[in-house]
């Protein structure tokens, strides 16, 4: 299993009271916009919203190994994992602070989109090299 040192970019998240759900766990939602946060702090270093692309989640899934609970603090690790010609497979590692361990994983799927017909793009190339470089930072090969 890849630890945080595997992942190139970091994302800090405080768990919130309001997360929890009736069962007095962090309902599974919330993962999902915690990864958000992450892919979107992953994509301001690529400068990606600068282009004439969009960048929409074509699919997603989690993976849940043990229940969060408030208070605590997420390290969500992202890092990409496929790049295609107009789309990237992204992974992610939700690490617990206060358990001292690895919560979930999860995958996502991004597509690149043309802003004004909507169709699917091409990666713009100077996202690619960037993507490229980051994942270099942690001798991640894609």
């Amino acid at each position: 299993m890849l630890t945080l040192s595997d992942y190139p970019v970091i994302y800090d998240q405080s768990v919130a009271w309001g997360d929890m759900d009736a069962f007095g766990h962090v309902n599974n939602v919330m993962y999902y916009r915690y990864i958000e946060s992450a892919r979107i702090f992953y994509m301001d270093a690529l400068s990606i919203f600068e282009q004439d692309v969009y960048t929409v989640v074509a699919t997603n899934q989690c993976k849940y190994i043990s229940p969060l609970f408030y208070p605590d603090r997420l390290k969500i690790g992202v890092r990409v994992e496929e790049i295609r010609n107009s789309a990237f497979r992204m992974s992610y590692l939700l690490w617990s602070e206060s358990q001292q361990k690895t919560v979930a994983v999860a995958e996502a799927v991004i597509v690149c989109v043309n802003k004004q017909s909507m169709l699917k793009a091409e990666i713009p190339e100077i996202i690619r090299h960037k993507i490229i470089e980051i994942e270099l930072s942690v001798n991640h090969l894609i």
